[in-house]
């Protein structure tokens, strides 16, 4: 299998872990889904700003889960 295409294939994983978080969307917290917003999103600029590197989505989306974890007790 091709590095890109194995890159490719954990991005894929890692937004789909993440998105499954919400289909319990109504019963979490606004910080909970803030959390899951952000590392949805941090993921995603992770992916597209290191051309799909698997580590670069993986820090992305950690990021993105702090920072909106951090947002998220602020409202």
């Amino acid at each position: 299998m091709k590095v890109g295409t194995f890159s490719r294939m954990g991005a894929i994983v890692v937004l789909a872990v993440a998105m499954s978080g919400c289909s319990s969307w109504d019963s979490m917290s606004h910080q909970q889904k803030s959390t899951v917003t952000g590392a949805g999103i941090g993921g995603l600029a992770g992916a597209v700003l290191t051309g799909g590197s698997v580590l670069g989505t993986t820090g992305g989306a950690a990021i993105g889960g702090i920072i909106g974890d951090q947002i998220g007790k602020h409202q």
